[in-house]
């Protein structure tokens, strides 16, 4: 017997009571937006040929799903019950196929915020292609909240300075640890203690400096001179060139520590934050992510 074959499934009326799902596509996309237009650049089609489908729709069913009031449109209850289930059944589809997908050995996409990515992940990502040259991995640089369902990700790794649905699979993987580093010939001569020279900011993290001096109840000496970098990876590379000091996390500055490039004279403290992992379905229902999570849990160490 071929244990390949699809068994055979009984045949009921269900299909002739769904509605076509032509009309229920562009619903969704025109709910969604509130916007017919939106949804008609979405699905490829025109204006005309979404308010056609969802006047057919409502046909159907017998109910009004949107009001139209000065050229806008807004749901009715029965258009946002639709959206509540259309929504839902979507999201199941795509885990569906995400699954799927997993047993044919698709490439593992990871979100990963862009100074992360480029000062510790990509780096380090050789080793884990050695353990695992099996699991094909996809980087996407991108930082802060995730839409799983919109960005076609398997993972996100993150900061954990903003909020995130609570249906999502969460995994914290080490405490983040901040210090002031700098370039070591500003403090070769013995004359500079690191807190006097001039502090270098990151755009994305105004408040580093003010949040250190706070978190270990240090007098600030107010030292002269002050540069802000629009990204937390410029502000990394200005230390190393000896622009002055900055707060560096201790992952993102831990090869440049090693290599000699920057010091921390302070050490390291926590700050409040830690880095997580986020997954919109389980780990252990996925074999790539649980060895991704388990690689990186190795590299933080204890």
């Amino acid at each position: 017997m071929n244990s390949d074959r699809i068994p055979s499934l009984q045949v009921t009326d269900m299909a002739a009571r769904v509605p076509s799902l032509s009309t229920l596509r562009a619903f969704e996309s025109a709910a969604r937006h509130l916007n017919f237009g939106r949804a008609g650049d979405e699905l490829f089609v025109t204006h005309s040929a979404i308010s056609k489908q969802i006047r057919l729709l409502e046909e159907d069913l017998g109910v009004a799903l949107f009001e139209r009031r000065n050229r806008a449109v807004f749901l009715t209850d029965p258009g946002r019950r639709l959206l509540v289930t259309m929504s839902e059944v979507l999201r199941q589809i795509s885990d569906c196929c995400e699954v799927i997908r997993v047993g044919g050995s698709a490439p593992l996409v990871v979100s990963c915020e862009p100074t992360f990515t480029q000062r510790w992940l990509i780096p380090r990502l050789p080793q884990f292609n050695a353990l695992h040259p099996d699991v094909e991995v996809h980087v996407l640089a991108s930082g802060g909240p995730v839409s799983f369902d919109r960005s076609h990700i398997d993972l996100a790794l993150r900061r954990s300075d903003f909020s995130w649905s609570p249906g999502l699979f969460v995994e914290t993987l080490v405490e983040e640890r901040v210090s002031p580093v700098c370039a070591p010939r500003l403090l070769a001569s013995g004359e500079h203690e690191i807190l006097s020279l001039p502090r270098i900011h990151s755009a994305t993290r105004r408040d580093a400096w003010v949040r250190y001096i706070a978190d270990n109840q240090l007098a600030d000496p107010n030292p002269p001179g002050n540069q802000v970098f629009e990204h937390f990876y410029l502000s990394i590379e200005a230390a190393i060139a000896g622009l002055g000091a900055a707060i560096g996390p201790e992952p993102l500055v831990a090869d440049a520590l090693e290599s000699g490039q920057l010091v921390a004279p302070r050490g390291f403290s926590g700050n409040g934050y830690s880095y997580i992992l986020l997954s919109r379905l389980p780990f252990e229902g996925d074999a790539r992510k649980r060895n991704f999570l388990s690689w990186l849990r190795a590299q933080f160490g204890p």
